[in-house]
């Protein structure tokens, strides 16, 4: 077997994963944060917390690792004044991807738990900070979904 095309299509389907995980669950928890349920708002936030840390966090390791490596079997320098134009845009928009994916992180923790221990009090209000942290939490999603749906573009299309 190539390992090339081998580790060529781990990093797709590695970034399909992140990307496809980390939208379904903003989808899921975007509209269960408007159902206005503490119980739904709880569970959703509990597995979308899981799902960032099982899938989304593994895959955001393997994606630069995978995609370095590639370039190296390709002939591509590792110094920056050497790589074609498309990496640097590559690598800037993930880095915008990632500054932006921490604190959403940070974020969901601090949303589950609040709504956990709501739900458990059978409270049928979350605290007014969980609303300061969704809004930043949503904010933080769009310029971060943004940039990987252009590093998508750059990764296919490869312009030199």
């Amino acid at each position: 077997m190539n390992t090339y095309l081998i580790v060529k299509t781990l990093h797709i389907i590695s970034s399909v994963l992140m990307v496809g995980t980390g939208f379904g669950t903003a989808f899921y928890l975007f509209w269960a944060n408007r159902s206005g349920s503490v119980a739904a708002q709880a569970v959703v936030a509990k597995w979308v917390m899981k799902a960032d840390w099982w899938f989304t966090t593994p895959a955001v390791i393997f994606q630069p690792l995978s995609g370095l490596w590639l370039l190296n079997q390709l002939g591509m320098p590792f110094t920056w004044d050497g790589a074609w134009l498309w990496v640097k845009w590559t690598l800037a928009l993930y880095a915008l991807a990632g500054v932006c994916w921490l604190p959403v992180v940070w974020l969901q923790i601090k949303m589950a738990k609040m709504a956990q221990v709501a739900y458990a009090k059978g409270e049928n209000v979350l605290p007014t900070e969980y609303k300061r942290y969704q809004m930043a939490w949503e904010w933080l999603g769009y310029p971060a979904f943004c940039a990987m749906v252009a590093v998508f573009f750059l990764m296919v299309l490869k312009p030199m």
